[in-house]
C-alpha cells in the first residue's frame, strides 16, 4: 500500500504543479472552484490508469516474460520526461484562464502519465480499482492544498513538485525491475 500511495503522489505532482500556478496566478478564487479544480484533476488522474489498465490487460499475456523492464522503461521514462518539463518550468502559459475547457484540457494533459502507469498495473496485476481510486483521492487532496500553496508561495515551488514526482516514479521503476530480475 504505501508503494500505491507514493505512486499516487508523484503521479499527482504535474496536476499539483499546475495547480500551484494556478494559485499564484488567481489569488482570489471561491472555495468552490477550488474543489471544483481539485475534483477534475483528481478525477482524471483516477481514469486514466483505468484506461491504461485495459489496454495493458489485452497484451498482458504476451509480454509476462518481460513486463518489469516495460514498466520500468515507463516508469523511468514518466520520471525523465517529469524531471525535463519541471526544469522547462512552462506551467504559468498553460494557465491561460478557469474555463472548464482549459481545465479539462489541463487535467488530461497531466494525466496522461497514469495511463501509461496502468498499462504497468495490467502486468503487475493490480487491483485496479483500487489503485485508481487512491490515485484520484490522492490527487484531489493535494492540489486542494497545492492551490492554497501557490496563493502564498507561487511558482517557487511549482518545477520542485515535478522535480519530485519525476525522482519518485523513477526510483519505483527502477525497484519494480529490481524486484523482478532478483536484484533486491
Amino acid at each position: 500500500m504505501e508503494t500505491l500511495l507514493l505512486l499516487a503522489v508523484a503521479l499527482a505532482m504535474d496536476s499539483v504543479a499546475v495547480s500551484i500556478a494556478i494559485g499564484s496566478k488567481y489569488k482570489e478564487l471561491l472555495i468552490t472552484k477550488v474543489l471544483f479544480i481539485a475534483a477534475v484533476f483528481g478525477f482524471f488522474q483516477g481514469v486514466m490508469p483505468l484506461a491504461g489498465y485495459l489496454i495493458g490487460v489485452s497484451f498482458a499475456d504476451y509480454v509476462q516474460a518481460f513486463d518489469h523492464w516495460i514498466a520500468f522503461v515507463l516508469l523511468a521514462g514518466l520520471g525523465a520526461k517529469m524531471l525535463y518539463e519541471a526544469y522547462k518550468d512552462e506551467f504559468d502559459e498553460e494557465v491561460t484562464d478557469l474555463s472548464n475547457k482549459t481545465l479539462v484540457s489541463l487535467a488530461i494533459a497531466t494525466s496522461i502519465d497514469a495511463m501509461a502507469v496502468g498499462v504497468t498495473f495490467a502486468f503487475m496485476q493490480t487491483d485496479i480499482l483500487t489503485a485508481s481510486s487512491v490515485i484520484a483521492f490522492v490527487t484531489f487532496a493535494l492540489c486542494l492544498g497545492a492551490v492554497y500553496v501557490g496563493k502564498k508561495l507561487g511558482s517557487i515551488l511549482e518545477s520542485k513538485a515535478e522535480m519530485l514526482g519525476g525522482l519518485i516514479l523513477i526510483a519505483l521503476g527502477c525497484k519494480i525491475l529490481a524486484e523482478h530480475t532478483g536484484w533486491l
